[in-house]
């Protein structure tokens, strides 16, 4: 079996940061209560490791940023680094929380363009995913931003007069181009902003580059939206075998042992020492349940 690892793969620079903000904060505040709201990346073990820290996540995916806050009496609470809507921040402050802001700098950039089309009262049509943090946090208490997963939520709207169109940084780059396409037949005058971010857009890229592969591994959590695009890529790329695993105890070696050629990527939220531990799986066609150290995910 040949191996080939794809690059880029693993962290991008806004989950760094957002890491190394949740561990400057532990530092600064030894002494204080430090809560998450919601997942600060999309990834379990990450999640896992901020516990060494005393970092307490509150995160249900049946409750909204604001339900999740009720949570919290005091201390310093962390926004995660898929942004957070202004009303959030409001409320926290409202209860006397210390908050810091981990929000991704991409993130925060296509947050900051919507609002100046606001300001110039376009509607706006936001693509992305219905309960994803990033998208919530745009779509959320605005009846003039319009949530779009489907091109069929298109079709329903009335026909607005000025138009404004972007997207969460994560999506996939072919499905951001069909709905881009679809808006510009029901809108003939509209203003278009691709926000993928370079991290995802790369990442997609080294993908459907791919070629002459049996299989594709994804190491990346099941929540982790730019993880399932790498994969849902790989299938419209043709790949047969496609596998999205959150570690090397999801790897079946023998099976893909038996595969001439396979590469391996990881979503942009997944620690470096679990995509390691896969190689080094692969590269010795060995198979034994593995630990996962929290102290080294981070």
């Amino acid at each position: 079996m040949e191996l080939i690892k794809v690059i880029p793969r693993g962290y991008c620079k806004g989950v760094v940061r957002a890491i190394n903000i949740a561990k400057e904060t532990a530092q600064k505040y030894p002494n204080k209560k430090i809560y998450i709201l919601g997942m600060l990346v999309h990834n379990k073990y990450v999640i896992e490791a901020l516990k060494n820290y005393h970092i307490i996540t509150i995160d249900d995916k049946n409750k909204s940023r604001e339900q999740l806050l009720e949570e919290i009496e005091d201390g310093i609470v962390i926004f995660t680094a898929h942004g957070i809507h202004p009303k959030v921040k409001i409320q926290a402050e409202a209860k006397g929380l210390t908050c810091i802001d981990a929000s991704c700098l991409d993130v925060l950039r296509t947050q900051d363009i919507v609002n100046q089309y606001l300001d110039q009262n376009y509607e706006i049509l936001y693509i992305g995913k219905k309960h994803h943090p990033e998208s919530s946090a745009v779509c959320d208490h605005n009846d003039h931003v319009h949530l779009i997963e489907k091109a069929e939520d298109i079709h329903i709207l009335p026909n607005f007069e000025k138009v404004f169109v972007t997207n969460q940084t994560t999506m996939s780059y072919s499905d951001v181009k069909h709905l881009f396409d679809e808006i510009q037949k029901r809108y003939k005058k509209v203003i278009i902003s691709d926000e993928i971010c370079n991290a995802t857009r790369s990442r997609q890229e080294a993908v459907a580059a791919l070629h002459d592969i049996d299989a594709l591994i994804v190491v990346g959590d099941k929540a982790s939206n730019n993880a399932n695009r790498l994969a849902q890529i790989a299938k419209e790329k043709g790949i047969i075998k496609v596998y999205l695993i959150d570690d090397v105890n999801d790897l079946d070696v023998k099976a893909i042992c038996t595969l001439r050629r396979v590469a391996i990527t990881a979503g942009a939220s997944t620690p470096t020492y679990l995509i390691n531990q896969v190689i080094y799986c692969l590269e010795n066609k060995i198979f034994e349940k593995q630990k996962i150290e929290k102290d080294k995910i981070l």
